[in-house]
């Protein structure tokens, strides 16, 4: 018998097996040719209703071929240095060869790597995003660097099929018009970057405050993280996400080979300094490019925010950096000698470690720090030591007499509002590498310094914050000048006769109701000390109240109300009685540094002004200044004899009268000036001049209330202008004025004979 053949499984390999594997694969091809063929009819039909419907409805790209984005209007200082931006795109157009390659390398490694390889569209990418679309996910995906051009310039951002399409056809046609280049300039350009930046040119400045061409590879992933998703990956919003994206792009640029791994290592490990919108300047001039944007704004009206308008203000970043400085130290010299008011605020610390870094983070973004002044939350208060933690997570230990603002708030008898406790938000200042606590200042300040020979506007500084407070109270504020209106008074009087040897008494007075138009007036000295007779140069010297009441009642408040529009006040502000004597009338620290310069410049008087040039975006002049200047145009106001002498009286109030401190600390003669300060010590002022700088420093309440019984201008506005004049005088040579024919010695003193024959009035009782 025959042995029975022998059986083999049904998948063993052999001449059985083919067929066996080709009868259960059939199905599987079967469905592989259905699904080509379904898919090759949807393409015919894309491709259909792409050139007879959606081809023909495209939008022309010319704005494209022909790019002309909006660019902000931007301010300028003198020397060149961007001081403000204005316009609803932040943007700043950099050709494509000033790019630095490695943002180039890192914006085509996370967004489009076959950027430069492919006909402008990822055609797998596009199915996948298809039949996403198709099954109803609306998950797009697949942009190329070309279609993301096509999308933000003509489509908008709806996830629709019908969309895509449209950016497929688009990309074709901007692929055939335009090289890579210029593709990928555009791009760079064009794309939103959050906080207000378009382009990376614009996005570097707000998140760095560099140019673009000084960014590092580090830097550049970081930017090339934000197209995807500008408030998801913000570095100022969310720095650990914004971070985790950086890492992931440098990984790819390493990968790709555009960068080298000892770059990549480098990259990895450096440390990045975020700033962000409204930090992105190097010089502080907030006040200055707002009164830019306004001249502007006046001048061409909405167009001035999208048509790239460069303005050169006459401000020199040098003089306006040392201007904020000073304005700052003064205004918190005098906060740190006055009451704690209590932290700002309160928060409630979690337990859990992560809650309440949570907690911290959100109390310091409701409170942001305003430059030097830090913000921070207390983690634990005693009387001897406080810790703090400040927005870049540092712990900050406070102790000694840097807790001395506060002391009383640091008991546990404190009110509960004034009390320092876990969880009080307060303020912190860095003092030469010490930390103080410090509080948020309620007191204001002005600053301005011009060139008293043709008006040009050097350094103006509104107020303690603009980011705080927009009034510009160099412009804006109408204060009483106090003391330092007197010298306009002697100017008018040495030209009625009176000259700094005049002996003026210098006691009690009382004046009825007759003279002053309302009731008797009995006028003080500041100290309450009455020195009798005395020259007339010591007595501006020392601002003496009685002595400069008995000047106008000699030469008559009517005159003098006259005589002070030459330096360019205004009469309404200053009516014609007696107090004019005393600075009761209404000036702006602007209009006093202007009629300062008048003495500083020999006699003349110069408008302010402080826009010097603008140009348009391809820097061609729309309007240049030609100033009034003294020496070419100028108009003299003022004899050359009266302001020599009047010269000579102010500068002696920096020798021996109430700004004594001020030669010393500047080691100068040639300068000259005038303290003031106000009843019940409501404004300090300081208004000086050298002849090539006039400055005017004023301290205040806005709503005004005393600034102390000890506060004076001489205490408060002088620092400031020494601080600033020690900056703009660096270097400068001194300039000793020679007197004019027609001035003369007489009795140890100046003497004008035309104006005071026989020695002009010798004495006033």
């Amino acid at each position: 018998m025959a042995n029975p053949p022998s059986k083999k499984p049904p998948f063993q390999r052999g001449s059985g097996s083919r067929f066996t594997e080709k009868s259960n694969a059939s199905p599987l091809i079967k469905a592989l040719l259905i699904l080509m063929v379904v898919v090759g009819l949807l393409f015919a039909m894309l491709v259909a209703y792409a050139f007879i419907i959606a081809k023909p409805n495209l939008p022309n790209i010319s704005a494209l071929v022909e790019y002309n984005p909006k660019e902000p209007l931007r301010i300028y200082t003198a020397d060149k240095v961007l001081i403000g931006e204005f316009g609803e795109e932040r943007r700043n157009v950099v050709p494509l060869n000033e790019i630095p390659v490695h943002l180039k390398y890192a914006v085509i490694a996370i967004e489009d790597d076959r950027f430069y390889s492919h006909g402008g569209v990822d055609y797998w990418g596009v199915l996948r995003a298809a039949l996403a679309n198709l099954r109803g996910s609306l998950s797009q995906g697949a942009s190329t660097i070309t279609m993301q051009v096509a999308r933000n310039f003509f489509l908008t951002n709806e996830k629709t099929f019908s969309r895509k399409l449209y950016e497929v056809l688009l990309a074709w046609e901007i692929e055939a018009q335009l090289t890579k280049d210029k593709i990928l300039e555009i791009y760079m350009n064009q794309i939103y970057l959050g906080q207000r930046a378009y382009g990376f040119a614009s996005a570097s400045k707000i998140y760095f405050g560099k140019e673009l061409k000084d960014i590092s590879i580090a830097e550049a992933a970081m930017l090339a993280g934000l197209p995807k998703a500008p408030s998801a990956y913000n570095p100022v919003n969310n720095y650990k996400r914004a971070k985790i994206r950086q890492e992931y792009i440098l990984q790819r640029m390493r990968d790709l080979s555009y960068i080298t791994p000892a770059n990549y290592e480098k990259a990895m490990a450096e440390s990045i300094k975020i700033r962000g919108l409204g930090k992105e300047f190097d010089t502080r001039a907030d006040f200055v490019a707002e009164m830019a944007r306004q001249l502007l704004f006046a001048q061409y009206g909405d167009i001035v925010y999208s048509q790239g308008i460069n303005v050169y203000t006459t401000v020199l970043k040098a003089d306006q950096d040392a201007a904020y400085a000073a304005v700052r130290k003064g205004i918190f010299d005098y906060d740190l000698r006055h009451a704690y008011r209590g932290p700002e605020g309160f928060i409630e610390l979690p337990e859990d470690p992560l809650k309440r870094q949570r907690a911290i983070d959100d109390a310091l973004l409701d409170y942001p720090a305003l430059d030097e002044l830090q913000s921070g939350v207390v983690l634990e208060a005693s009387p001897r030591e406080l810790k703090v933690m400040i927005a870049t997570g540092e712990q900050i230990t406070i102790k000694g007499d840097a807790l001395k603002l506060a002391s009383s708030s640091l008991s546990e008898s404190a009110q509960p509002k004034r009390r320092i406790r876990p969880g009080a938000v307060v303020r912190l200042l860095n003092d030469d590498g010490v930390w103080k606590l410090a509080q948020l200042p309620q007191v204001e300040a002005a600053f301005v310094a011009l060139d008293p020979n043709d008006g040009a506007i050097l350094a103006l500084v509104g107020g303690f914050d603009f980011r705080r407070n927009k009034f510009n109270h160099v412009t804006q504020a109408l204060r009483q000048p106090g003391s330092a209106f007197k010298p306009f008074v002697y100017a008018a009087a040495l030209e009625k006769g009176i000259s700094p040897s005049t002996m003026v008494n210098d006691a009690p007075l009382s004046i009825g109701a007759l003279e002053t138009g309302s009731q008797v007036w009995q006028p003080k000295n500041y100290d309450g000390k009455f020195d009798g007779m005395m020259r007339l140069r010591t007595a501006l010297a020392k601002s003496k109240n009685l002595v400069s009441v008995r000047v106008i009642r000699k030469i008559g408040p009517s005159y003098t109300q006259e005589f002070i529009q030459r330096f360019g006040f205004e009469p309404e502000k200053h009516p014609p009685y007696l107090t004019m004597a005393l600075g009761a009338g209404s000036v702006t620290p602007l209009q006093m540094a202007s009629a300062y310069s008048v003495f500083a410049n020999g006699g003349y008087f110069v408008n302010p002004y402080l826009i010097d040039k603008v140009t348009d975006a391809k820097g061609q002049i729309l309007f240049q200044a030609d100033p009034v200047r003294v020496g070419k145009n100028a108009l003299r106001v003022l004899d050359e004899r009266t302001t020599f002498v009047m010269d000579s009286m102010l500068q002696e109030i920096t020798k021996t009268g109430t700004a004594a401190r001020a030669r010393p600390a500047l080691g100068r003669n040639d300068i000259a000036g005038k303290t003031g300060t106000t009843n019940d010590s409501h404004d300090a002022w300081f208004a000086g001049y050298n002849p090539r700088v006039s400055a005017v420093a004023w301290i205040g309440f806005d709503n005004p209330k005393s600034l102390g019984d000890r506060e004076t201008g001489g205490g408060l506005a002088l620092p400031v202008w020494i601080n600033f004049m020690s900056v703009a005088l660096r270097g400068v040579p001194e300039i000793n004025r020679a007197p004019p024919p027609g001035v003369s010695e007489y009795d140890g003193d100046w003497i004008i004979p035309e104006f005071a024959p026989l020695g002009g009035v010798r004495q006033l009782n």
